[in-house]
């Protein structure tokens, strides 16, 4: 299979709230991320056919990008990717309030153990505005051991997607969290969410 380069200029950006969402007016962040340099939209990678009960996700903190992966004939290859956007602190999470995403430890990754309506969510990110809806369509809680870690859309914020943001969730558009939902997202789904600098696994270099 031919090489599989990841250049989105911008790509997905994880958003790993400490109590990022999860229940109404909890969690969430303001502003926007002035380093951004491009507008990364959803791409399909590969349109073939492959065992949906099988992929997984993997979240480059380096990249801001959520990537979907599935197994084909004995290769591990991406099929689909978002832009997102993170937490505004760098490394990993260690407690409520630090403004961090989690990262999975190698083997060990984490998982989506709720996927939960989240169109009425609202949050008050304390500019001005009052609580307002934050969340999209869909929150899919993470099982990190931390309270209130999630993907979810952006409502209200959606020009920090691609960016550094968010209070720890994983913050996507409204529309790309609709796609991810319905298209690859399931309860007990892998997620890994690498370190702040981790380049590529050996299972995304293409050869």
């Amino acid at each position: 299979m031919r090489k599989v380069f990841y250049g989105l200029a911008c790509a997905c950006v994880i958003m790993a709230m400490t109590g990022c969402g999860g229940n109404k007016a909890e969690d969430g962040a303001s502003g926007t991320d002035s380093t951004k340099t491009a507008v990364e939209q959803y791409k399909d990678i590969y349109t073939g056919a492959y065992d949906k009960g099988n992929t997984f996700i993997v979240i480059s903190k380096k990249d801001l990008r959520l990537t979907v992966y599935a197994p084909i004939q004995g290769d591990t290859v991406p099929v689909a990717q978002f832009p997102v956007c993170l937490s505004r602190n760098k490394g990993p999470k260690e407690k409520e309030g630090d403004m961090r995403t989690p990262e999975s430890e190698p083997g060990d990754p984490f998982t989506i153990e709720q996927i939960q309506p989240a169109s009425d969510w609202t949050h008050d990110f304390g500019d001005g505005r009052g609580a307002i809806l934050a969340y999209g369509d869909w929150f899919l809680r993470l099982k990190t051991g931390h309270k209130g870690i999630g993907i979810h859309g952006s409502t209200g914020n959606e020009n920090t997607v691609p960016g550094r943001d968010s209070e720890g969730c994983i913050r996507m558009r409204d529309v790309d969290i609709v796609t991810l939902k319905e298209q690859f997202a399931r309860v007990g789904m892998p997620v890994i969410i690498k370190k702040e600098d981790q380049g590529l696994k050996s299972f995304e270099i293409k050869k």
